[in-house]
């Protein structure tokens, strides 16, 4: 492999649109002539993209819980996705796709355990599709803090890649070669790539730099690599939501392609991605973490946990998070009381419970993995229902449900609704109603504009479950609606 590289990295993640608890998705008004953006955006991107085999050149990774969709709706285009991914990995061993945390969760607000479960559960929903284990993982948001990057080593991942702000290089240095940081304890360091800022953020919100692959490579990107005195050592990444290619940017699809395909080959510059580059050059100088920091706000990680300038007067933010961190508290509580009685590996079991809803374990075996009393079948039933509340649980906190300005927006609302359907669930089991506590502590969370509150979402979408009968819940795994 030459010296003189490009990766484009694509991040492909779609907030989820399903109904708590059917499982389906809605018909929304604006996707037409599809019936939902999740077709609307598979048709413009996800699926020419791989028609086009972009996959198998561009460093990638796609959120699970879109993935888990797509599985179902496009098995061809899914199954196109991972043998493109699949090819790069025994091509060169080492894959171009990479990991997510399973619920797209902003890490640095996670406690502990949070963060070990979202790592995990994606580290493993990533074997299950691609067939071997992620060199690298996308953060949420890029959001990142030491503890998140201490827990990605602890779980055998070697890179992220950040924004350039976030990250402080020795001498105000920022290359384009990625960077070390040091982590607590006796970690290896973490390495950390960084996107080129202005050529991302061409493809990402300049369309006339993009009409033309020739045009973005000859003038934009020959430059860059001309200018640096370390030519022979330079690697330019580019990084942008995945949905730029086609949806956001139309024919930006066929722009990549021949990007990747003839302008960047006429030129003699390699296509590389993350662990492929890092299998040939091997990073040496450290650089000093911006904790706390993201891609997507210059103001860190406030947006997801109060306003910011960029959602100015969402006075609801900071209630809502104060409310599921709380609300968290409560369920872990119960959990942990309950299944202490089983086993002492309670946090164990849920990081494992993944294997359940991928399918890949039946819940009696994997229970038997960590539970040495016979179990008989009320008793399995209602571990279940606890591990389906704490499922829920994780849902609660999926970032998408503080990125805009209103309340009144099926994100913020979809996340209260996983609160209530954990706390029902708990209840079922445990005897002890959480209800109470929960519209107590919602009622604070509401809409300037529409005066629409927490705690009326959190009892409309509790009486939907009260009206379900026995005989909907009476089995938790991967074909119900409590594990999707």
């Amino acid at each position: 492999m030459g010296l003189n590289a490009v990766c484009v990295h694509g991040h492909f993640y779609q907030p989820p649109r399903d109904d708590p608890l059917s499982g389906l998705i809605p018909d929304e008004i604006g996707s037409e002539p599809y019936r939902n953006w999740n077709e609307r955006i598979h048709a413009e991107c996800y699926k020419p993209n791989a028609e086009l085999g972009n996959f198998a050149k561009v460093s990638f990774n796609v959120g699970p819980t879109l993935f888990k969709w797509m599985e179902s709706y496009d098995p061809v285009t899914y199954k196109a996705i991972i043998d493109q991914e699949r090819q790069s990995f025994e091509r060169n061993g080492v894959g171009n796709g990479m990991a997510q945390p399973y619920h797209h969760v902003i890490l640095p607000l996670a406690n502990k355990r949070d963060k070990v479960t979202q790592i995990q559960w994606g580290i493993s929903d990533f074997e299950h599709r691609f067939g071997h284990s992620p060199a690298g993982m996308w953060l949420p948001e890029t959001a990142v803090d030491l503890e998140t990057l201490a827990f990605l080593a602890d779980n055998k991942i070697q890179f992220t890649i950040l924004a350039p702000w976030q990250v402080k290089a020795p001498d105000n240095e920022l290359g384009d070669q990625p960077f070390l940081i040091e982590l607590p304890g006796k970690r290896k360091p973490m390495i950390v790539f960084l996107y080129h800022q202005s050529l991302s953020t061409m493809v990402s919100f300049v369309s006339d730099t993009t009409r033309n692959a020739e045009y973005f490579v000859n003038d934009k990107i020959l430059p860059i690599l001309e200018s640096s005195d370390e030519f022979q050592k330079r690697m330019l990444l580019i990084a942008s939501d995945g949905e730029v290619y086609g949806h956001h940017k139309s024919f930006r699809d066929k722009f990549l392609s021949y990007m990747l395909n003839g302008a960047l080959n006429q030129q003699e510059i390699e296509i590389t991605y993350p662990g492929l580059w890092l299998s040939q050059h091997q990073p040496e100088k450290y650089a000093e973490l911006s904790e706390f920091s993201s891609w997507s706000c210059l103001h860190g990680i406030v947006r997801w946990m109060g306003e910011c300038n960029c959602t100015p007067d969402a006075i609801w933010k900071a209630p809502l998070r104060w409310a599921l961190d709380k609300l968290a508290e409560e369920l872990d509580h119960q959990y942990q009381v309950y299944l202490g009685r089983y086993t002492r590996r309670i946090w164990q079991l849920r990081n494992a419970y993944i294997h359940v809803f991928l399918g890949e374990v039946s819940l009696e075996a994997l229970l038997s993995q960590f539970i040495s009393q016979p179990l008989d079948e009320n008793d399995v039933t209602k571990i279940g229902m606890l591990l389906a509340a704490q499922y829920e649980r994780q849902r609660i906190f999926t970032s998408c449900g503080w990125f805009h300005d209103q309340f009144h927006r099926i994100e913020p609302q979809n996340n209260i609704a996983y609160a209530a359907q954990a706390v029902w669930l708990t209840k079922q089991v445990t005897g002890v109603d959480l209800k109470p506590k929960a519209l107590a502590l919602l009622r604070k969370v509401k809409d300037q504009r529409t005066g629409l509150r927490g705690d009326t979402v959190f009892s409309e979408r509790y009486l939907r479950m009260q009206d379900f009968t026995e005989e909907n819940i009476s089995y938790f795994n991967p074909s119900s609606s409590f594990s999707t």
